[in-house]
Formats: C-alpha cells, sequence, structure tokens
C-alpha cells in the first residue's frame, strides 16, 4: 500500500501541473474551479490506483478522467457561483493578456463538448482519434465539432484582433 502512495503522489508530481493547465482552459479561465476539476479527477484516479498503474499511459487515463469530470459536472448545472463582468486584477499584465482573456472568454462561451474537443485537440495536441476516445464519441464528430468551435473562435476573435489573425 505504501508503494502505491509514493507511486501516485510521483505521478501528481510528474502529471499534476498538465492536468491543472488543461482544466484551466476547459473551466474558461476560472482558476478555483479548475483546481476542483484536477483535485477531483486525482481523488477518482487515486480510488482505482492499482488499477490505472497497470494501464499503458495513465497520464493519458487521468486526462479523461478529468474532461469527463469537467463535461459531467458542468451537466448538473449546481454551480452556485456566480459570473461576474469583470475577471479580478491580476498584479502581473503580459503583453498578450488581452488575447488570453479574450481567447478564454470566447472558449466559455462555446458549449462544453466543444470547449472539451477544442482544448484536447489543440491545447494537450492529442489526435482526434484520442480525443474521441477520451469523449466516447466518433472520429468524425471530433472533426466536425472541431472546425465548428475553431470557425466560432476565428470569427469572435477577428472582430477583436484583426490584425493577429491577419499576420
Amino acid at each position: 500500500m505504501k508503494d502505491d502512495r509514493q507511486a501516485f503522489q510521483d505521478f501528481t508530481a510528474a502529471h499534476g501541473a498538465r492536468l491543472f493547465r488543461t482544466a484551466y482552459f476547459l473551466a474558461g479561465g476560472d482558476w478555483h474551479l479548475a483546481e476542483d476539476l484536477t483535485q477531483e479527477a486525482l481523488v477518482k484516479v487515486f480510488v482505482a490506483w492499482r488499477r490505472v498503474s497497470r494501464v499503458e499511459n495513465p497520464a493519458a487515463y487521468a486526462q479523461t478522467v478529468l474532461t469527463r469530470t469537467f463535461i459531467s459536472q458542468r451537466r448538473r448545472k449546481r454551480s452556485t457561483e456566480q459570473p461576474i463582468a469583470e475577471p479580478p486584477e491580476r498584479g502581473i499584465e503580459d503583453v498578450d493578456s488581452a488575447v488570453r482573456l479574450t481567447l478564454l472568454a470566447e472558449l466559455a462561451n462555446l458549449s462544453v463538448r466543444d470547449r472539451a474537443v477544442v482544448v484536447l485537440r489543440y491545447w494537450e495536441d492529442l489526435s482526434v482519434e484520442e480525443v474521441a476516445s477520451v469523449l466516447n464519441i466518433s472520429s468524425a464528430s471530433v472533426r466536425t465539432q472541431s472546425s465548428r468551435a475553431l470557425g466560432r473562435l476565428r470569427v469572435a476573435l477577428g472582430e477583436v484582433f484583426p490584425e493577429r489573425l491577419l499576420g
């Protein structure tokens, strides 16, 4: 049992940050929701760790758990948090903060499934087949949803930053 715990701690240390980044984009830039999603996914992975540790790619399994947890949570619509009009101020502004904030806002406007497809396909750089496996949908659905979601993002971002999309 102690070896399992150590192996899980090592796994979390190696893959926790990547899971959090994925959760952050899935959550539309909501840091706290991303932390909750990551923690919930890691708890689920820990509960099944003896089985998970024997699969070929435990990181891919954890990412599948994270994505399905996100989709499931969005279906429940039990969130008591209220959205605010403006994001809280941050002490450090980076050069592309306007692009990042606009992208996160536009990701949040996509449907849950479209957002999951875009994040997994283009942020996590998974293949169409891998995304289809994670979301339990066909490869054709992944391609269709990717195309539709990217079209919406291009339109929305092109209105705000046309020079970035042309150059």
